[in-house]
């Protein structure tokens, strides 16, 4: 057994982690990238960044390690779910990524569900009818860019179409095929029934694999650009959202991984798929075999407060942070909405945009960034509460960004009223792909075993603030007053010219 590479395509950066023979994870390299926003609700990147992150991420990672590229025996690939890449032929991209952030295929969801209905599509899929999964954004391609969807011969995820150039072989795995709005998740294959619905052809579908079975070794493009060896083989891989779970060490029932990053999944492991009937969490393919996540993909979370802190104050995030800390619970009656780009909870609804309440002339910058702060831990608040009614949360660990600030973990844990613990692991979402890498190379037998052999979890959690309690339960009530306040205003997006 050789060394193994994790990468990880997330929204800003890629990152790459090495694990040695014996399951060590050791080094850590990244490189940033960005993300195009052409019009409100839009949301693309260049394909080519994906490769050059890749490629400048691993390249660093072994100088920084000292490994010879002829030592990495696998690769694993952590990637962010619900985009879509047109490719041709030659797997070259015919467009820019759409990619989970985009909500601008709204008229396409309309027409899918008079097509087969919501309640139907439900049942099949265990997803929301909502723009921001994939088959509407297939479809906009095909009526809005009607030359890319002809030429294309397939329409993989981010993470689908960074495989089939790593390997000449478009595949991608359960999880991320789940999110579609074109997979039967009890079936756990592509439905015709919806893919017919959609309008779409399945031959532009790329073909579903398990996560830790081979996709293949590396062209010997690939290999060039990433220092590595046409010898090195890569495994179909799975979501960003999906390893960062295996990464948390959330491959067990009642593990509830919250994910704090640009966007916040939130979910859980189970046996069985759960239809949630009041849709707030979905029903996805885990990256274990016949396992299901029960998640909420991600509101924005994390990126309300990169907005905040860059394009209001023109600070840093750090910054942004310790103004929080200034404030106090309750923010002094500053409230947020945080639906920037559209809610995800306490309900999915792609019109709600960000909302500030209750100023006044005696509040200041940190009463807003507190609010934000608190806005976030709301809708997780009400994420925790339906997965613990559903029977499904026993206990919380959180990974990202957002776990080094204990006022976020504080506000979190009060709200719930139970322990969250930070998972010390680093870059658990690259670390989950060379977890998958690392079961396809034999290091470990199963992705249960690795997971328990690398998975580390801070011994002390971050635990409720009983002083800070009622100020805290007395916004979220705000919150949701104000949340279906706003939701019953009729909001117009403005034009604009595709």
């Amino acid at each position: 057994m050789g060394y193994v590479i994790g990468c990880d395509l997330g929204s800003q950066s890629a990152k790459a982690v090495l694990m040695t023979p014996d399951g060590k994870l050791v080094g850590g390299a990244s490189a940033p990238y960005s993300m195009r926003h052409p019009h409100s609700g839009w949301a693309e990147q260049d394909p080519a960044m994906y490769r050059d992150g890749l490629a400048s991420s691993i390249r660093a990672l072994l100088e920084q390690t000292g490994v010879s590229g002829s030592d990495v025996t696998h690769i694993g690939l952590s990637s962010q779910v619900d985009g879509v890449v047109p490719l041709d032929i030659h797997h070259r991209p015919l467009h820019n990524a759409i990619i989970w952030l985009d909500r601008r295929a709204t008229a396409q969801v309309a027409r899918l569900g008079k097509a087969m209905g919501a309640e139907e599509i439900f049942r099949r899929t265990g997803l929301n009818l909502d723009a921001s999964h994939t088959a509407p954004k297939m479809m906009w391609l095909a009526e809005n860019e009607p030359d890319v969807y002809q030429q294309s011969a397939s329409l993989p995820s981010v993470g689908g179409y960074a495989i089939g150039w790593m390997t000449g072989r478009v595949i991608q795995d359960h999880a991320n095929s789940s999110s579609t709005l074109l997979y039967d998740v009890v079936q756990r294959d592509w439905s015709d029934e919806l893919i017919d619905a959609s309008g779409l052809d399945r031959a532009k579908l790329p073909e579903i694999g398990g996560s830790t079975e081979i996709a293949g070794p590396l062209t010997a493009e690939a290999a060039e650009a990433l220092g590595l060896s046409t010898n090195c083989i890569v495994v179909v891989s799975t979501g960003d959202d999906h390893a960062s779970c295996l990464g948390a060490g959330g491959v067990h029932p009642g593990v509830v991984i919250d994910i704090v990053g640009t966007a916040e999944p939130v979910g859980v492991a189970s046996r069985t798929p759960v239809f949630d009937e009041t849709r707030l969490v979905e029903t996805h393919a885990h990256a274990v075999d016949d396992m299901y996540l029960i998640e909420n993909p991600g509101f924005v979370s994390g990126g309300n407060t990169l907005w905040f802190a860059k394009n209001i104050l023109g600070v840093s995030q750090q910054e942004f942070f310790d103004l929080a800390e200034q404030s106090q619970p309750g923010a002094r009656g500053v409230r947020f909405i945080p639906a920037l780009t559209g809610s995800m909870a306490p309900r999915w609804n792609d019109s709600m945009r960000g909302t500030f309440s209750g100023l006044s002339m005696n509040h200041n910058s940190s009463d807003l960034a507190r609010s934000i702060l608190e806005a976030n831990s709301f809708a997780f608040r009400d994420i925790h509460d339906r997965l613990k009614a559903l029977g499904l949360a026993n206990s919380v660990r959180v990974v990202g960004g957002g776990s080094r600030s204990a006022l976020w973990l504080t506000i979190k844990a009060t709200l719930c009223d139970t322990p969250v613990s930070r998972v010390t692991t680093q870059e658990t979402s690259a670390a989950g792909g060379a977890l998958l890498a690392a079961v396809a190379a034999g290091t470990f037998a199963s992705l249960e075993e690795g997971v328990d052999a690398v998975v580390e979890v801070d011994l002390a959690p971050i635990n409720p603030d009983p002083a800070g309690a009622q100020a805290y339960e007395d916004a979220y009530q705000d919150y949701r007053l104000l949340f279906d306040a706003l939701e019953s205003v009729d909001r117009q997006e403005p034009s604009h010219v595709a």
